[in-house]
């Protein structure tokens, strides 16, 4: 859901170390940004930012990127950065631009509570279907690997079909993520809050 307009949100982006500005001008070169070799994990739609910023505190050695389109949003993972993340960068863009931004060079793609689009002529738009997953093919510098929480039963059975139709393989699934085994997972602020109100909470990890 979009927020309200947040005064001064504008100003905040665009004086923050963290804002890949010209994103797209980094096609193919996002290791040289960080300095380093290590992987690169990107999360498509990245809320307020709990869970790119929290990955990236646990994972020091792994790069993330966390990708928001609204000024409103993404402002507030910004204001939750109350501590210097060298392995951490944020885009402000529109997940179609994908394919004009990363070249062989993502690890993981994060897709988390995203928007699931219920009518079927907005199915193009879900980030799990088949021409989003197209997208996606020259993204990865080797296996693609995708994980994705939702609590939206139908997307998410949607998407394993559109995974597996796609030649995904399922390598994970939970259908309760709450009562699984998974002690590595990480939260996002929605998911916070669905567990708080005991909704199940879906997760899955394909790989290509």
């Amino acid at each position: 859901m979009r927020l309200r307009n947040v005064k001064g949100a504008s100003d905040k982006i665009e004086n923050s170390s963290y804002i890949v500005k010209d994103y797209k001008d980094y096609k193919g070169k996002y290791k040289k940004l960080f300095n380093n070799n290590n992987p690169i994990h990107i999360e498509i739609g990245m809320g307020k930012g709990d869970f790119i910023i929290n990955m990236a505190k646990t994972y020091p050695n792994i790069n993330f990127i966390g990708i928001e389109k609204f000024d409103s949003v993404i402002v507030r993972a910004l204001e939750k950065i109350d501590n210097e993340i060298p392995n951490l960068k944020l885009i402000r863009m529109d997940a179609i631009e994908i394919e004009d931004v990363f070249y062989k060079e993502i690890d993981v793609i994060y897709l988390n509570f995203s928007d699931p689009w219920p009518k079927n002529r907005h199915e193009d738009r879900r980030l799990t279907s088949k021409k989003f997953l197209s997208r996606y093919d020259n993204l990865f510098s080797n296996d693609k690997v995708i994980i994705m929480k939702t609590d939206n039963r139908n997307l998410f059975e949607y998407s394993l079909i559109s995974f597996v139709d796609y030649g995904y393989k399922i390598d994970y699934i939970s259908l309760n993520l709450a009562n699984s085994n998974d002690l590595n997972n990480i939260e996002t602020e929605y998911e916070k809050k669905f567990k708080k109100l005991g909704m199940t909470i879906y997760k899955t990890i394909v790989k290509k």
